[in-house]
């Protein structure tokens, strides 16, 4: 028996149900299959993200402001709706098929954005050249079905977004040796290949849709996810999957409602008479954090019918655990948000700059989204200097294979302080160059080159910080919340384009009165003051800074104390015997 269950996966099965065959299940090659469907959602959705604030100036005649919060809130509503995606996965469809709808959604999405920009009913006549402030902006119909595609398209990428690196690490066995280190090289290659997704939207698509058709590019990343859908299901035989556990949501809050009926209840003086009923191999121990959710543990008269306790009203103490380790996550949570309102920028402001900036190189004009490439850039490089240079150099010096994961985001905080510094000097000479020309010519005789060092800058961040978050939230959360935990991780960056938005309209409404009537964020940036706003962000993100800090010095890994937990409920005698 021992023999035959060393060639099977104890808690995964396979596409009928039975238990994995590690010789015919999992591995690199369906790991690798589902990768597809990764690379083709970032093409789709940042091929979109980086270029839509120029079709929605020059097209839709929005202001620039206006122009910056759509794009922020279509990334922000699509990294929310990752919650949703982990939700359904784990309550109800299980990551495989939640992929595999929510791709199909995505693939609708793009093909109707596609035919939305194709169709000239659906866009505003062109401005006149001699007249651009008599542009006539998209009607209330026109917007509303940009709106509907981009937001089919959010719910696709949310939908599939939470599920993807979870259903890639399903096919590894952390109980094997060999495939957990396999598991460790798919992370590590994860966002490789999100980065490559990324640097393909940035150039290849960026170029179609500025000189070929929007319509063309869109209607590439619809046929590009189609065809990754059909090599997700070609594996469908060859997948391990994890059965579910239900919903961590539904656990969570099991706890607190617990916890807040027996409020006034007095905890026991020891650890041992709190309930506990999960298998001893599964157990996590008490810690002393949070003490008010043990109170969710208490034994009280009502707590059980047939035998079986009320998740509503009794929780075990391992559940209670779950709940205060995802709690002590907030802190670093709440102060990572801020680095993805400084990227926001980089798909808005920095790129409607580089608009108004000399682009060409020998005749080649540079499309102004593509100017990411240098961000791209600096992720892939910062990647692979980390990976080849630092991570030996550490490990000799500290006797650590790399940086901590908190370490890794401080650094990207860091250094998205400075690239809003950066930015802002920037913006400074770009102003100097608009005021001594015709603000209404073409392009400023200023060199798009200028803006390189904030896009590196931010794109190192990045680098850093994401694969420190999705480090801390995968390994620093229970086992049964990994895909809430990585919901958890993506929803600061649908915050951070949220706080975005919102910090965009208030220092629009603050300053409208300023800078001669323009405001920080005048309707063409040639007139505004972006210098003080990045600024701005610069100072926001030293305050924010302090406070990672102060939380990454309050956080503790997890020591918890040897105590027994309980075995018996009442007076000695165990449920069973009750029963």
């Amino acid at each position: 028996m021992e023999g035959k269950m060393s060639f099977t996966v104890a808690d995964a099965v396979d596409y009928k149900g039975f238990q994995a065959d590690k010789s015919k299940t999992g591995g690199w090659i369906p790991a690798a299959l589902i990768l597809g469907i990764e690379i083709c959602e970032r093409l789709s959705t940042m091929g979109i993200a980086v270029n839509l604030v120029t079709y929605l100036i020059g097209t839709m005649h929005l202001p620039s402001s206006t122009s910056a919060n759509v794009v922020t809130d279509f990334m922000g509503t699509s990294f929310l709706l990752c919650l949703l995606g982990g939700f359904l996965a784990d309550s109800f469809l299980g990551r495989y098929r939640t992929i595999a709808i929510f791709s199909l959604i995505q693939t609708l999405g793009t093909g109707t954005l596609a035919l939305a920009t194709k169709l000239p009913q659906l866009r505003p006549a062109p401005c006149n050249g001699s007249a651009p402030h008599a542009c006539k902006p998209a009607n209330g119909f026109q917007m509303g079905i940009l709106y509907l595609t981009l937001y089919i398209i959010a719910l696709g990428t949310g939908g599939l977004k939470s599920s993807v690196s979870g259903f890639g690490t399903d096919q590894f066995d952390e109980k094997d040796e060999k495939e957990k280190s396999q598991m460790a090289y798919f992370f590590n290659r994860f966002f490789f290949f999100i980065s490559i997704g990324t640097l393909m939207a940035v150039t290849v698509l960026v170029y179609i849709q500025d000189e070929v058709g929007r319509s063309w590019a869109y209607g590439i990343c619809s046929v590009s996810m189609f065809i990754a859908i059909l090599i997700l299901l070609s594996g469908t035989k060859r997948y391990r999957y994890k059965k579910s556990l239900g919903s961590p949501i539904v656990q969570i809050f099991q706890v607190l409602v617990a916890a807040i009926n027996k409020r006034n209840m007095e905890l026991p003086y020891s650890v041992e008479l709190l309930y506990e009923d999960t298998p001893e191999t599964s157990r996590i121990l008490h810690t002393d954090g949070f003490q008010f959710l043990d109170k969710a543990a208490i034994v009280g008269e009502g707590d059980f019918g047939r035998c079986l306790p009320n998740p509503w009203k009794l929780c075990s103490v391992t559940r209670v655990e779950e709940v205060k380790m995802m709690a002590g996550l907030l802190p670093i949570w709440a102060t990572t948000i801020i680095f993805w309102t400084t990227y926001a920028q980089m798909m808005t402001f920095s790129v409607e700059q580089a608009s108004t900036m000399e682009r060409s190189i020998r005749g080649f004009q540079i499309p102004a989204g593509s100017l990411t490439v240098f961000f791209v850039g600096a992720i892939l490089i910062t990647l692979a200097v980390y990976d080849r240079l630092v991570m030996p150099f550490w490990k000799k010096l500290k006797g650590k294979p790399g940086f901590s994961s908190l370490q890794r985001m401080a650094i990207g905080l860091v250094l998205s302080i400075f690239g809003m510094a950066t930015a802002a000097i920037a913006e400074v000479k770009r102003l100097a160059v608009a005021r001594s020309t015709d603000a209404n010519t073409g392009a400023l005789p200023v060199t798009v080159f200028l803006l390189i060092p904030q896009f590196f800058l931010v794109g190192a961040g990045e680098a850093f910080i994401y694969t420190g978050q999705l480090d801390f939230f995968i390994t620093q959360s229970p086992k049964g919340m990994k895909t809430m935990s990585t919901g958890l991780f993506l929803s600061t960056l649908s915050l951070g384009f949220f706080v975005s938005s919102l910090l965009v309209a208030v220092v629009k409404s603050v300053t409208g009165s300023s800078n001669g009537g323009h405001g920080w964020l005048a309707d063409n940036i040639k007139h505004g003051r972006l210098d003080c706003f990045y600024g701005l962000l610069a100072v926001l993100g030293i305050i924010n800074f302090v406070l990672f800090l102060v939380s990454a010095a309050w956080y503790k890994r997890r020591k918890p104390k040897p105590a027994i937990q309980m075995d018996t409920i009442v007076n000695g005698s165990s449920s069973e015997d009750k029963c």
